[in-house]
């Protein structure tokens, strides 16, 4: 048996003197009363032993002659370079594939076959009364948009090669109409004062040129012509349209 301490705490049990801040140490009889202290000791022993050789492996300890190790520069490298390597893939991926970013729209390039098979928009243009007038109330028709070019005698053939029933339509730019040519066939001469017939259809004005959509009864376009030409050229689809 031990003999009390020095402050009278009770037995040191023949251990030698220790530093007083560790306070009063007891050693137990039974040594199965320091289970879960060893295992929790063995637990601390081998997790010290796996970030020893881990460190080792890094070359992260101190090298003999007091130098530091070798590994901490090189992960710090290795560590710039992963960061660099992120950021250029940032910079250079390609932007189509961001969700958060709107699509790029082409120009449209005024190729007609898109458009064969199309409804023609429900539209109210305004004749040289600024009366609103609904397009789709005008089919069967050929309608010709005369904003690039006035083309008066082509419009004027338009109108005498189209068959009873089939309407001819000059569409103009803005809200002045322009008058229709003294032919002899109808012309209906309307205006589209905010451009909505193009920007449905996709149609870009070119300088000197008149478009022409042929429309059947039922409002789909069945033929587009980039370029009003020579009435012979669509002859044929002006009486199949009045058919």
């Amino acid at each position: 048996m031990g003999m009390p301490d020095a402050e009278g705490h009770g037995p040191t049990d023949g251990l030698p003197d220790l530093p007083p801040e560790w306070g009063r140490v007891v050693v137990p009889d039974d040594a199965s009363a320091l289970a879960d202290e060893a295992a929790q000791l063995r637990r601390e022993l081998r997790r010290q032993a796996r970030s020893g050789r881990w460190r080792r492996r890094l070359g992260l300890t101190a090298r003999p002659d007091g130098r530091p190790p070798l590994g901490l520069p090189l992960l710090m490298l290795l560590v710039a370079v992963l960061a660099t390597t992120v950021g250029l893939v940032t910079v250079t991926w390609p932007r189509s594939s961001r969700g958060t970013e709107r699509p790029t729209v082409l120009p449209q390039t005024g190729t007609p076959t898109p458009l064969v098979g199309r409804s023609l928009p429900a539209l109210d243009l305004v004749d040289v009364d600024q009366r609103p007038v609904p397009l789709r109330g005008l089919l069967p028709a050929m309608i010709i948009l005369v904003d690039g070019c006035a083309c008066a005698e082509q419009v004027a053939a338009a109108a005498s090669a189209a068959p009873d029933g089939v309407q001819v339509v000059s569409v103009a730019a803005g809200r002045e109409v322009t008058p229709a040519p003294p032919v002899g066939g109808p012309v209906r001469a309307l205006a589209d004062p905010a451009g909505e017939l193009r920007a449905a259809l996709h149609l870009p004005a070119q300088a000197g040129a008149a478009p022409a959509l042929l429309v059947d009864r039922a409002g789909t376009v069945v033929r587009v012509l980039p370029e009003l030409g020579a009435a012979a050229d669509y002859r044929g689809d002006l009486i199949r349209l009045g058919g």
